[in-house]
C-alpha cells in the first residue's frame, strides 16, 4: 500500500520545519506506505512509513512505534538529509550483504539462504519471546548446512540478539552458539547494558557487536564504552543520515571498532540510502546488513533490490508511481493521519 498524503497535508508538514531546528525545505509530494512482510520480525507483520520527495530526490522517515518523539527526530533528520545533503562520493560499484534469518522453524531458515541470491554471511535473529536456545541451535545447524552446501567453508553466520540476554543466559548461548555456527562472526547486542557487554567480552573469544546501545543514544560513540564491544552496526535512519554515518563509522575505526552498515528494515528509498553509505566507506571488512528487501512480501521501487553473487549494486531508486492511491477510505486515511501526527510530533520537540 502506498497511499498519496493530499496536497493541504503536505503543505502544512513543509511548514513543521520553520521554526524547528531542521533546515527550510520544500516538499512537493509525501507518500505514506504500508509493506507486509514475509514472516514476523521484531515483533511486527508490516513495516510502515513516510516517503517525503523534494525535486527529484526521495527521504525515509520510518521509526518504529516503540520510538517517541525524542528518539524519533535523528530519523527525520535522515529524511531531510536525504533531501538536501550531496550524494557521497562511492569508491564501489557494489557491496556485500548478508541474508537475514528472522526466528523460524529450521527448514524455513535452510530455505531463506538457499534463495539469498548468493549471500555467503547469514545473519540469524535469536533469543525471540517464547522460544528455546535450543530452538536457536538447530535453526544455527540449518543454516551452517545450507552455507556448507553452497559454499563449503567459506562462509560466516552471525547472529543478533536484541540485548534480551542477562548476562549469564548470554555466556551460556554464545557458547552453545557458537559450536552449532562452527564459529560466530559476532554476537550482535547479547546483552542491553554496556558494563554486561564489558564483561561478557572479557569471557569470550567471540566478538560482541552493539546496534541499540548506539543506535538509540544521544550520542552513540560518546557513550560507549572503551573496551565493551569489537563491531559497531550503523543504520541511515536511526543515526540521522547518510553523512553522519559515514563520519561515525570514521570515528569508530580511530577507536578500533569495525562498522557494518545495515537496515532498518527500510523501503528501497531507505535501503539506497545505505548501499551508498557503505559504497563511499574505505574499507567493508563485513558484509553489510542491507539485503532486507527479502523479507517484504512488496516495496515501493520500480526495480526491487536483487541480490546477485551475495552483493547489492549501487544504483538510483524509482519509487513506483503505479502503487500510489489516494486515501480512499478509513484504513488509508487513518494511516496517513497516524504518520502526519508523528511528523508533527517529531518537529514539536525539534523547535522546543
Amino acid at each position: 500500500m502506498l497511499v498519496e498524503v493530499p496536497e493541504a497535508q503536505v503543505s502544512d508538514l513543509g511548514k513543521l520545519f520553520e521554526n524547528s531546528e531542521f533546515p527550510a525545505i520544500d516538499i512537493d509530494q509525501a507518500l505514506v506506505y504500508s509493506l507486509p512482510l514475509v514472516n514476523r520480525f521484531r515483533r511486527i507483520i508490516v513495516r510502515e512509513g513516510v516517503l517525503l520527495r523534494s525535486g527529484n530526490r526521495w527521504g525515509e522517515f520510518a521509526p518504529f512505534w516503540d520510538y517517541g518523539p525524542h528518539e524519533s527526530k535523528r530519523w527525520l533528520w535522515s529524511a531531510v538529509n536525504a533531501l538536501t545533503e550531496p550524494a557521497p562520493q562511492i569508491v564501489r560499484g557494489s557491496v556485500p550483504v548478508n541474508v537475514t534469518v528472522p526466528v523460524v522453524s529450521s527448514k524455513r531458515a535452510a530455505e531463506i539462504v538457499e534463495q539469498s541470491g548468493g549471500c555467503r554471511t547469514a545473519k540469524v535473529k535469536v533469543a525471540d519471546r517464547g522460544t528455546e536456545l535450543a530452538d536457536d541451535v538447530e535453526r544455527i545447524k540449518a543454516v551452517r548446512a545450507a552455507l556448507e552446501k553452497q559454499f563449503g567453508q567459506d562462509y560466516r553466520i552471525r547472529v543478533d540478539a536484541n540485548g534480551v540476554w542477562s548476562l549469564a543466559e548470554a555466556k551460556a548461548a554464545i557458547a552453545a552458539l557458537n559450536e552449532a555456527a562452527g564459529g560466530l562472526e559476532y554476537v550482535e547486542q547479547p546483552c542491553k547494558s554496556a558494563e554486561d557487554l564489558l564483561e561478557l567480552r572479557a569471557t569470550t573469544s567471540v566478538p560482541i557487536a552493539v546496534d541499540e546501545l548506539i543506535r538509540r543514544s544521544p550520542d552513540p560513540l560518546s557513550d560507549l564504552p572503551d573496551g565493551c564491544a569489537d563491531v559497531m552496526i550503523v543504520k541511515i535512519q536511526p543515526l540521522g543520515g547518510v553523512s553522519t554515518v559515514i563520519d561515525l563509522a570514521k570515528k569508530a575505526k580511530q577507536r578500533g571498532l569495525e562498522v557494518v552498515v545495515s537496515s532498518a528494515v527500510d523501503s528501497a528509498v531507505g535501503i539506497g540510502l545505505g548501499v551508498r553509505a557503505a559504497a563511499a566507506m574505505a574499507q567493508l571488512p563485513h558484509a553489510c546488513g542491507l539485503a532486507t528487501s527479502q523479507l517484504l512480501k512488496s516495496d515501493v521501487s520500480r526495480q526491487p533490490w536483487q541480490v546477485r553473487d551475495g552483493q547489492l549494486e549501487v544504483r538510483e531508486v524509482e519509487v513506483n508511481t503505479d502503487l500510489i492511491c489516494a486515501p480512499s477510505n478509513d484504513d488509508h486515511r487513518d494511516l496517513v493521519n497516524r504518520w502526519s501526527q508523528r511528523m508533527r510530533d517529531v518537529a514539536e520537540v525539534a523547535s522546543r
